[in-house]
Formats: structure tokens, C-alpha cells, sequence
């Protein structure tokens, strides 16, 4: 009998959270052994590195940390890791991408936050534009985005933007992440 159950608008069967909760744990007593991810540890999972510094990574923490306590924790995980999920709804990884460039959590992505995101995106793959070029993405962007002119996108505006421009969710799916859970489960479950 397969257990599941309703999370996000897509149903997550009690194996794939038990091998969630297997990987948590894990994660969670890498350096610090209290039961909860902290970004030395969420550094060390991404690099193999926790003292690395990554623009990405630090954002993605601040993600994935809902409560806004500094660390992640199992319910906090599950959430944010679920957004990744190849049958999560394209609304809610808008939603979590939208959060993630709101770099001052004011519920808008303003020219400056979009800025330092591209150029993190631009460094991250080793391209180096110059900042005419930097400057026409960011007013391309603005134009296409800000549909009510005033310097900044709102969520309804980004989820319009994306809706013309799906490629950018692209990386908001890990199509493995199914099979990783899976096979989590079978090789963590005892015979």
C-alpha cells in the first residue's frame, strides 16, 4: 500500500518524505549536531566546502529559511526543497524565484536587487559584459517586466514576465530529485 499525501498541489508519498528526512538529517549534523541545517552545513552539501562564499547560495538559504531563525529546519526544508520537485506547480516556483531575487523582502524586485542578481549570474558563469551591456539587460528587463511603469515588478508583474519568458524557471526543476528519493528510500531502508 502506497501512502501519500497532499503537499503544495501535488501529492508526496510518506517514502519520499522519509528519505527526505533521512537526507535532513544528514545535512543537519555535517558540522553541527542539532538537528538543523546551518549555512555552514547548506554551504558544505552545495561546494563540498562550508566556507566557501556564493551570492546564489547565501539566497537560496535565505529561502529555504522561512522562519528567518538562520537555520533551516526539517519543515522549512521539505517546503523549499518541494518547489524543486518536477510536479510542483509552475505558480509556485514563480512565487519562490520571485522571493528569491526580492533581495529587501519589500515584495518587489527593484532595478538595483535585479542588478546584483545578473551580475551574480553573469560571475557565477564566468561572463564578463561590460556595463553598457549589463545596463541594456536591466532596462530590457524593466521595460518587458514593469508593466505599470513605476521602477519596480511586483509579484503579479513577474508572473506575468516569466509567463512570456518560461525558460527563466528552467533551473526550478531538478528532474532527478524523484528518482534521488526514491532510491534514498531503498537504499536507507532496512530489510
Amino acid at each position: 500500500m502506497i501512502i501519500s499525501f497532499y503537499f503544495f498541489c501535488f501529492t508526496v508519498s510518506i517514502n519520499e518524505i522519509e528519505a527526505l528526512y533521512d537526507l535532513f538529517e544528514g545535512l543537519s549534523y555535517a558540522i553541527i549536531e542539532d538537528g538543523r541545517i546551518h549555512k555552514e552545513e547548506f554551504l558544505l552539501a552545495l561546494f563540498s566546502n562550508s566556507n566557501m562564499q556564493n551570492f546564489f547560495a547565501d539566497r537560496l538559504f535565505d529561502t529555504f529559511d522561512i522562519k528567518k531563525n538562520g537555520v533551516i529546519e526539517f519543515d522549512e526544508f521539505v517546503r523549499s526543497l518541494s518547489v524543486f520537485h518536477p510536479d510542483a506547480p509552475e505558480s509556485v516556483k514563480i512565487e519562490f524565484m520571485f522571493r528569491l531575487y526580492d533581495l529587501k523582502h519589500n515584495g518587489f524586485i527593484e532595478r538595483d536587487e535585479l542588478k546584483e542578481m545578473v551580475l551574480a549570474l553573469l560571475s557565477e558563469m564566468n561572463v564578463d559584459l561590460s556595463e553598457d551591456a549589463v545596463e541594456c539587460i536591466l532596462n530590457k528587463t524593466i521595460l518587458d517586466a514593469d508593466l505599470n511603469g513605476d521602477g519596480k515588478i511586483d509579484l503579479e508583474e513577474w508572473k506575468i514576465f516569466v509567463s512570456k519568458n518560461p525558460s527563466i524557471l528552467k533551473n526550478m526543476t531538478l528532474p532527478l530529485l524523484r528518482q534521488v528519493l526514491i532510491f534514498l528510500f531503498y537504499i536507507l531502508t532496512p530489510e
